[in-house]
């Protein structure tokens, strides 16, 4: 991952540099992070492994909210959802410990590669689909589901394991009584539901829509509702349909458009009624195999034969 700016040794707290330690962990390289977070791989000194260490400085009555996002992602024991060694307050730092991934996010693939095959968008989508009806049978939802979120640990045979990363928001879903009063938004507006925006209840069938964009993008290399202005983009989320597939890949099945289009519903009561259900849906209108959660995401899905258009 990039780091969005350079790590100076007389900066602002977050900014710490690699050979530093914090909290145990020996900071060894700066592989990630943003305006307010840095995330380190470290070297876990007292059980000898490697960590992704995500630090925020502390501040007194902040509430440490990183431990709140530990506690929810290990609330749910899933194959699928990065697990969680640890989180606290120490040396300054909000700190969160979890397990290193050696692969990429799924954003970056997208930008690398464009738009991908049918069985190969669908490994992904499964493993995460399963991650987040765990969640929400433990009554969380994630509510920032999107590719920079997926992640692939890479496996030998060039094989990878998904995990779905960030439950930073569903801390939030769990602790804010007001979240959901109109003009409050807590997402990223390319994957957002209507609910999102509007500040309706929110459950589980929000991630499910917001994993439709997400399809709609591993499918055709952009997210359904373009990249203009913040306000445009929330206004077809709002008020229009999804864009159907087949006008930028007219090789998928015509039955591809009528399940995205169920799982981006303006209603959440049109949705399917898990995420499952939704790719299951998808893996059969595209005429792949249903899945196999014993095999790895690229290698989850063989393609059949397809009939019709």
């Amino acid at each position: 991952m990039a780091v969005d700016s350079p790590i100076q040794p007389d900066g602002p707290p977050a900014m710490r540099v690699p050979g530093s330690r914090v909290a145990g962990f020996l900071l060894e390289e700066a592989v990630g992070g943003g305006r307010l977070a840095m995330v380190f791989r470290a070297r876990d000194e007292s059980l000898g492994r490697t960590v992704a260490l995500k630090l925020l400085p502390w501040k007194p009555g902040s509430g440490g909210g990183f431990v709140g996002e530990a506690q929810v992602m290990a609330a749910v024991d899933h194959p699928n959802i990065l697990p969680v060694y640890g989180a606290g307050v120490a040396d300054g730092y909000e700190f969160i410990a979890m397990r290193f991934v050696t692969g990429e996010a799924l954003d970056a693939v997208i930008r690398r590669e464009g738009r991908l095959s049918a069985r190969r968008a669908v490994g992904y989508l499964s493993p995460v689909a399963s991650a987040l009806d765990a969640a929400h049978s433990a009554g969380l939802v994630h509510r920032d589901v999107k590719p920079a979120n997926i992640l692939m640990d890479s496996r030998p045979g060039g094989s990878a394991h998904v995990y779905l990363s960030d439950f930073g928001l569903a801390t939030v879903v769990q602790s804010a009584d007001k979240l959901t009063e109109p003009g409050q938004f807590v997402g990223t507006v390319s994957y957002a539901s209507p609910e999102q925006f509007t500040g309706g209840p929110v459950d589980g069938r929000a991630d499910q829509y917001s994993l439709a964009c997400v399809t709609y993008q591993l499918l055709t290399g952009s997210v359904p509702f373009g990249e203009d202005q913040v306000e445009e983009i929330m206004y077809r989320h709002l008020s229009l349909p999804p864009p159907p597939l087949r006008s930028e890949r007219p090789d998928l099945p015509s039955a591809v458009d009528r399940v995205l289009a169920k799982a981006m519903a303006k209603a959440p009561e049109d949705r399917y009624d898990s995420c499952v259900s939704f790719v299951d849906a998808l893996r059969e209108a595209l005429g792949v195999e249903p899945y196999d959660p014993g095999q790895s995401a690229v290698e989850t899905a063989a393609p059949r034969q397809v009939t019709g258009p």
